[in-house]
Protein backbone atom coordinates (compact mmCIF):
# COMPACT_ATOMS: atom_id res chain seq x y z
CA UNK A 1 0.00 0.00 0.00
CA UNK A 2 1.74 3.28 -1.44
CA UNK A 3 1.61 6.35 1.69
CA UNK A 4 1.47 9.70 1.45
CA UNK A 5 1.65 13.19 3.27
CA UNK A 6 -0.53 15.51 1.85
CA UNK A 7 -0.19 19.23 3.12
CA UNK A 8 -2.92 22.09 3.35
CA UNK A 9 -4.98 19.23 3.43
CA UNK A 10 -8.13 21.19 5.19
CA UNK A 11 -8.32 23.81 2.42
CA UNK A 12 -10.30 23.52 -0.53
CA UNK A 13 -7.69 21.64 -3.16
CA UNK A 14 -6.33 19.53 -0.39
CA UNK A 15 -9.50 17.73 0.39
CA UNK A 16 -9.84 16.69 -2.85
CA UNK A 17 -6.32 15.57 -3.15
CA UNK A 18 -7.05 13.27 -0.22
CA UNK A 19 -10.08 11.90 -1.06
CA UNK A 20 -8.30 11.03 -4.17
CA UNK A 21 -5.69 9.31 -2.11
CA UNK A 22 -8.18 7.52 -0.15
CA UNK A 23 -9.59 6.75 -3.45
CA UNK A 24 -6.72 4.69 -5.23
CA UNK A 25 -6.70 2.91 -1.15
CA UNK A 26 -3.29 4.63 -0.57
CA UNK A 27 -2.36 4.99 3.76
CA UNK A 28 -3.07 8.90 3.91
CA UNK A 29 -1.87 11.49 6.64
CA UNK A 30 -3.39 15.12 6.20
CA UNK A 31 -1.12 17.58 7.09
CA UNK A 32 -3.36 20.22 9.30
CA UNK A 33 -2.40 22.46 11.91
CA UNK A 34 -4.38 21.79 14.96
CA UNK A 35 -6.63 25.11 14.46
CA UNK A 36 -8.03 24.14 11.41
CA UNK A 37 -11.09 22.56 10.14
CA UNK A 38 -11.67 19.09 9.50
CA UNK A 39 -14.58 19.75 7.79
CA UNK A 40 -14.37 17.74 4.57
CA UNK A 41 -11.36 15.19 6.01
CA UNK A 42 -14.31 13.22 7.80
CA UNK A 43 -13.01 10.12 6.53
CA UNK A 44 -11.89 7.21 9.59
CA UNK A 45 -9.01 6.18 7.61
CA UNK A 46 -7.18 9.81 7.09
CA UNK A 47 -4.49 10.04 9.81
CA UNK A 48 -3.49 13.85 10.59
CA UNK A 49 0.09 15.26 11.04
CA UNK A 50 1.13 18.97 12.24
CA UNK A 51 4.19 19.47 10.54
CA UNK A 52 6.48 22.21 12.46
CA UNK A 53 7.13 24.29 9.37
CA UNK A 54 9.30 27.60 10.82
CA UNK A 55 11.55 24.93 12.21
CA UNK A 56 13.58 23.18 10.50
CA UNK A 57 15.11 21.54 13.34
CA UNK A 58 11.87 20.03 14.54
CA UNK A 59 10.32 19.40 10.97
CA UNK A 60 13.79 17.40 11.02
CA UNK A 61 12.99 15.54 13.82
CA UNK A 62 9.25 14.95 12.68
CA UNK A 63 10.24 13.06 10.04
CA UNK A 64 13.05 10.68 11.89
CA UNK A 65 10.35 10.01 14.07
CA UNK A 66 7.57 9.19 11.42
CA UNK A 67 9.99 6.80 9.58
CA UNK A 68 10.76 5.14 13.16
CA UNK A 69 6.83 4.46 13.26
CA UNK A 70 5.57 4.05 10.47
CA UNK A 71 8.31 3.30 7.74
CA UNK A 72 8.72 4.59 4.27
CA UNK A 73 6.52 6.97 3.07
CA UNK A 74 6.26 7.23 -0.83
CA UNK A 75 5.07 10.73 -1.57
CA UNK A 76 4.60 14.03 -0.28
CA UNK A 77 2.12 16.75 -2.37
CA UNK A 78 3.16 20.26 -1.03
CA UNK A 79 -0.02 22.19 -1.04
CA UNK A 80 -0.03 24.34 1.82
CA UNK A 81 0.48 28.54 1.40
CA UNK A 82 -1.22 31.46 1.63
CA UNK A 83 -3.14 33.31 -1.53
CA UNK A 84 -4.34 36.20 0.86
CA UNK A 85 -2.56 37.56 4.11
CA UNK A 86 -2.57 40.56 6.17
CA UNK A 87 1.32 41.13 5.37
CA UNK A 88 3.08 40.73 2.16
CA UNK A 89 6.00 39.61 3.90
CA UNK A 90 3.63 36.39 5.03
CA UNK A 91 3.76 34.89 1.26
CA UNK A 92 7.27 35.12 1.26
CA UNK A 93 7.63 33.48 5.02
CA UNK A 94 4.90 30.35 4.67
CA UNK A 95 5.09 29.75 0.40
CA UNK A 96 8.71 29.92 -0.31
CA UNK A 97 10.49 29.43 3.36
CA UNK A 98 8.61 27.02 4.47
CA UNK A 99 9.02 25.11 1.49
CA UNK A 100 12.72 25.35 2.03
CA UNK A 101 12.49 23.93 5.50
CA UNK A 102 10.43 21.13 4.46
CA UNK A 103 13.06 20.34 1.45
CA UNK A 104 16.07 20.56 3.92
CA UNK A 105 13.99 18.84 6.23
CA UNK A 106 13.53 15.60 4.23
CA UNK A 107 16.85 15.79 2.93
CA UNK A 108 18.23 15.70 6.66
CA UNK A 109 16.15 13.10 8.03
CA UNK A 110 17.24 11.04 5.22
CA UNK A 111 13.81 10.88 4.09
CA UNK A 112 13.26 8.35 0.95
CA UNK A 113 10.31 9.32 -1.68
CA UNK A 114 9.51 8.39 -4.88
CA UNK A 115 7.55 12.05 -5.49
CA UNK A 116 7.63 15.04 -3.76
CA UNK A 117 4.90 17.73 -5.98
CA UNK A 118 5.11 21.25 -5.69
CA UNK A 119 2.09 22.92 -5.92
CA UNK A 120 2.68 26.38 -7.23
CA UNK A 121 0.93 28.84 -9.71
CA UNK A 122 0.40 30.15 -13.03
CA UNK A 123 1.31 33.36 -11.32
CA UNK A 124 4.70 32.01 -10.18
CA UNK A 125 5.63 32.91 -14.25
CA UNK A 126 3.59 36.16 -14.43
CA UNK A 127 1.02 36.21 -17.33
CA UNK A 128 1.70 35.97 -21.22
CA UNK A 129 1.77 39.06 -23.99
CA UNK A 130 -0.69 41.18 -23.46
CA UNK A 131 -0.33 42.47 -26.80
CA UNK A 132 -1.30 39.76 -28.77
CA UNK A 133 -2.39 37.56 -26.04
CA UNK A 134 0.45 34.98 -26.74
CA UNK A 135 0.13 31.96 -23.85
CA UNK A 136 2.77 31.37 -21.14
CA UNK A 137 5.11 28.26 -22.23
CA UNK A 138 7.47 26.38 -20.08
CA UNK A 139 10.50 27.23 -21.75
CA UNK A 140 9.41 31.24 -21.27
CA UNK A 141 11.54 33.08 -18.51
CA UNK A 142 9.52 33.48 -15.14
CA UNK A 143 8.14 37.36 -14.55
CA UNK A 144 6.26 37.31 -11.12
CA UNK A 145 4.91 40.54 -10.82
CA UNK A 146 2.95 40.01 -7.19
CA UNK A 147 4.38 39.87 -3.76
CA UNK A 148 2.73 36.01 -4.53
CA UNK A 149 3.51 34.89 -7.87
CA UNK A 150 7.36 35.65 -6.29
CA UNK A 151 7.40 33.69 -3.49
CA UNK A 152 5.84 30.48 -5.29
CA UNK A 153 8.97 30.90 -7.54
CA UNK A 154 11.12 31.72 -5.21
CA UNK A 155 9.84 27.63 -3.77
CA UNK A 156 10.66 26.40 -7.31
CA UNK A 157 13.90 27.81 -7.72
CA UNK A 158 14.94 26.72 -4.26
CA UNK A 159 13.73 22.82 -5.21
CA UNK A 160 15.15 23.32 -8.52
CA UNK A 161 18.73 23.83 -6.63
CA UNK A 162 18.00 19.84 -5.53
CA UNK A 163 18.67 18.07 -8.30
CA UNK A 164 18.88 14.84 -6.53
CA UNK A 165 15.98 15.36 -5.19
CA UNK A 166 12.52 13.55 -7.30
CA UNK A 167 10.18 16.68 -7.24
CA UNK A 168 7.94 17.95 -9.69
CA UNK A 169 6.20 21.28 -10.03
CA UNK A 170 2.51 21.82 -10.61
CA UNK A 171 1.71 25.41 -11.52
CA UNK A 172 -2.23 25.86 -11.86
CA UNK A 173 -4.17 28.48 -13.46
CA UNK A 174 -8.07 29.79 -11.78
CA UNK A 175 -8.76 26.72 -9.49
CA UNK A 176 -12.67 26.35 -9.20
CA UNK A 177 -14.92 23.96 -7.93
CA UNK A 178 -17.13 22.18 -4.96
CA UNK A 179 -15.96 24.03 -1.69
CA UNK A 180 -13.74 27.04 -3.02
CA UNK A 181 -14.71 30.12 -1.91
CA UNK A 182 -13.42 33.05 -4.20
CA UNK A 183 -14.77 32.24 -7.82
CA UNK A 184 -18.24 31.69 -5.54
CA UNK A 185 -18.01 35.37 -4.79
CA UNK A 186 -18.81 35.59 -8.33
CA UNK A 187 -21.54 33.12 -8.46
CA UNK A 188 -23.31 35.04 -5.52
CA UNK A 189 -22.98 38.38 -7.22
CA UNK A 190 -24.75 37.39 -10.63
CA UNK A 191 -27.04 35.15 -8.89
CA UNK A 192 -27.77 38.70 -6.90
CA UNK A 193 -28.37 40.35 -10.30
CA UNK A 194 -24.84 42.30 -10.85
CA UNK A 195 -21.79 41.67 -12.74
CA UNK A 196 -18.70 43.62 -12.12
CA UNK A 197 -15.86 43.45 -14.17
CA UNK A 198 -12.36 45.10 -13.95
CA UNK A 199 -10.95 47.20 -16.62
CA UNK A 200 -12.45 48.20 -19.82
CA UNK A 201 -9.93 45.83 -22.32
CA UNK A 202 -10.70 42.18 -22.84
CA UNK A 203 -9.53 39.51 -20.44
CA UNK A 204 -8.37 36.24 -21.67
CA UNK A 205 -8.85 34.29 -18.23
CA UNK A 206 -7.87 30.36 -18.45
CA UNK A 207 -9.42 27.80 -15.75
CA UNK A 208 -8.96 24.44 -14.10
CA UNK A 209 -11.82 21.98 -12.43
CA UNK A 210 -10.51 20.91 -8.97
CA UNK A 211 -10.74 17.50 -10.00
CA UNK A 212 -8.93 17.54 -12.93
CA UNK A 213 -6.49 19.67 -11.46
CA UNK A 214 -5.97 16.46 -8.57
CA UNK A 215 -5.80 14.27 -11.83
CA UNK A 216 -2.55 16.10 -12.84
CA UNK A 217 -1.19 15.91 -9.66
CA UNK A 218 -1.29 11.85 -9.20
CA UNK A 219 0.03 11.73 -12.88
CA UNK A 220 2.74 13.24 -11.94
CA UNK A 221 3.11 11.38 -8.58
CA UNK A 222 2.71 8.25 -10.35
CA UNK A 223 5.04 9.06 -13.74
CA UNK A 224 8.58 8.30 -14.04
CA UNK A 225 9.23 11.90 -14.80
CA UNK A 226 10.74 13.56 -12.52
CA UNK A 227 12.13 16.99 -11.70
CA UNK A 228 9.96 19.12 -14.19
CA UNK A 229 7.38 21.88 -14.01
CA UNK A 230 4.13 22.41 -15.39
CA UNK A 231 1.01 24.88 -16.09
CA UNK A 232 -2.34 23.16 -15.81
CA UNK A 233 -5.53 24.17 -17.15
CA UNK A 234 -8.41 22.55 -19.08
CA UNK A 235 -7.01 23.87 -22.28
CA UNK A 236 -9.62 26.60 -23.60
CA UNK A 237 -9.08 30.18 -23.09
CA UNK A 238 -12.24 32.59 -22.32
CA UNK A 239 -12.67 36.05 -22.26
CA UNK A 240 -14.44 37.69 -19.09
CA UNK A 241 -16.99 38.54 -21.27
CA UNK A 242 -17.54 34.59 -22.45
CA UNK A 243 -17.07 33.30 -18.62
CA UNK A 244 -19.46 35.73 -17.22
CA UNK A 245 -22.41 34.54 -19.86
CA UNK A 246 -21.44 31.21 -19.10
CA UNK A 247 -22.49 31.73 -15.57
CA UNK A 248 -25.73 33.44 -15.99
CA UNK A 249 -26.52 30.24 -18.49
CA UNK A 250 -25.68 28.24 -15.61
CA UNK A 251 -27.43 30.08 -12.84
CA UNK A 252 -30.21 30.37 -15.08
CA UNK A 253 -29.60 34.56 -14.30
CA UNK A 254 -31.28 36.45 -17.72
CA UNK A 255 -31.16 39.62 -16.47
CA UNK A 256 -28.07 40.95 -14.64
CA UNK A 257 -26.97 44.63 -14.59
CA UNK A 258 -22.91 44.46 -15.61
CA UNK A 259 -20.60 47.29 -14.56
CA UNK A 260 -16.94 47.87 -15.39
CA UNK A 261 -15.38 48.87 -12.74
CA UNK A 262 -11.99 51.61 -14.41
CA UNK A 263 -8.52 49.95 -12.80
CA UNK A 264 -7.93 53.29 -11.37
CA UNK A 265 -11.00 53.36 -9.20
CA UNK A 266 -10.17 49.56 -8.51
CA UNK A 267 -6.49 50.43 -7.36
CA UNK A 268 -8.20 52.94 -5.02
CA UNK A 269 -10.65 50.52 -3.33
CA UNK A 270 -7.99 47.99 -3.22
CA UNK A 271 -5.51 49.93 -0.86
CA UNK A 272 -8.48 51.01 1.10
CA UNK A 273 -9.51 47.47 1.65
CA UNK A 274 -5.89 46.43 2.44
CA UNK A 275 -5.95 48.97 5.06
CA UNK A 276 -9.02 47.80 6.59
CA UNK A 277 -7.74 44.29 6.86
CA UNK A 278 -5.15 45.46 8.59
CA UNK A 279 -6.99 47.22 11.56
CA UNK A 280 -9.69 44.42 11.66
CA UNK A 281 -6.63 41.76 11.37
CA UNK A 282 -8.39 39.26 8.86
CA UNK A 283 -7.15 38.91 5.05
CA UNK A 284 -9.03 40.90 2.53
CA UNK A 285 -10.08 39.13 -0.95
CA UNK A 286 -9.30 42.30 -2.27
CA UNK A 287 -6.16 43.96 -2.11
CA UNK A 288 -2.91 45.68 -4.04
CA UNK A 289 -1.71 42.02 -4.51
CA UNK A 290 -4.99 41.14 -5.88
CA UNK A 291 -5.35 44.17 -7.85
CA UNK A 292 -2.41 43.10 -9.94
CA UNK A 293 -3.74 39.92 -10.82
CA UNK A 294 -7.21 41.55 -11.88
CA UNK A 295 -5.40 44.53 -13.47
CA UNK A 296 -3.72 41.32 -16.05
CA UNK A 297 -5.54 41.12 -19.31
CA UNK A 298 -3.83 37.48 -20.47
CA UNK A 299 -3.79 34.36 -18.49
CA UNK A 300 -3.11 31.92 -21.10
CA UNK A 301 -0.69 29.03 -20.67
CA UNK A 302 0.75 26.13 -23.23
CA UNK A 303 0.23 22.89 -21.15
CA UNK A 304 1.00 20.46 -24.52
CA UNK A 305 4.18 19.31 -22.65
CA UNK A 306 1.32 18.23 -19.91
CA UNK A 307 -0.87 16.18 -22.41
CA UNK A 308 2.62 15.09 -24.25
CA UNK A 309 4.72 14.02 -20.85
CA UNK A 310 1.96 13.17 -18.20
CA UNK A 311 -0.34 11.95 -20.57
CA UNK A 312 -2.79 14.51 -18.75
CA UNK A 313 -6.87 14.73 -20.41
CA UNK A 314 -8.84 17.27 -18.61
CA UNK A 315 -12.64 15.75 -18.46
CA UNK A 316 -14.29 19.38 -17.32
CA UNK A 317 -14.74 22.32 -19.81
CA UNK A 318 -16.11 25.20 -17.78
CA UNK A 319 -19.60 24.71 -18.87
CA UNK A 320 -19.66 20.86 -17.17
CA UNK A 321 -17.20 22.12 -14.25
CA UNK A 322 -19.63 25.01 -13.27
CA UNK A 323 -23.14 23.18 -13.47
CA UNK A 324 -21.44 20.81 -10.74
CA UNK A 325 -20.10 23.49 -8.21
CA UNK A 326 -23.24 25.48 -8.79
CA UNK A 327 -25.00 21.93 -7.91
CA UNK A 328 -23.26 21.54 -4.99
CA UNK A 329 -23.70 24.91 -4.12
CA UNK A 330 -26.70 25.07 -3.82
CA UNK A 331 -27.02 21.23 -2.39
CA UNK A 332 -25.05 22.69 0.26
CA UNK A 333 -26.99 26.09 0.95
CA UNK A 334 -24.64 28.16 -0.22
CA UNK A 335 -26.38 29.83 -3.22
Amino acid sequence: MKKIIITGASGFIGSFLVEKALDLGWQVWAGVRRSSSREYLQDPRIQFIDLEFSDTKRLTGQFMDFIKNNGKIDYIIHNAGVTKCLNSDEFDRINFRYTANLTDALNEAGFPLEKFVLMSSLSAYGVGDEKNYTPIKTSDNPKPNTAYGISKIKAEEYLQKHADFPYMILRPTGVYGPREKDYFLMLKTVKSGLDVGAGFQDQHLTFIYVKDLVEAVYLALQSPVKNKGYFVADGDVYTDKEYTALVKKVLNKKHVLSIKVPLSVLKVISVVAEKISKITKKPSTLNRDKYKIMKQRNWECDITPLIDELGFSPQYNLEKGLEESVAWYRKNNWL
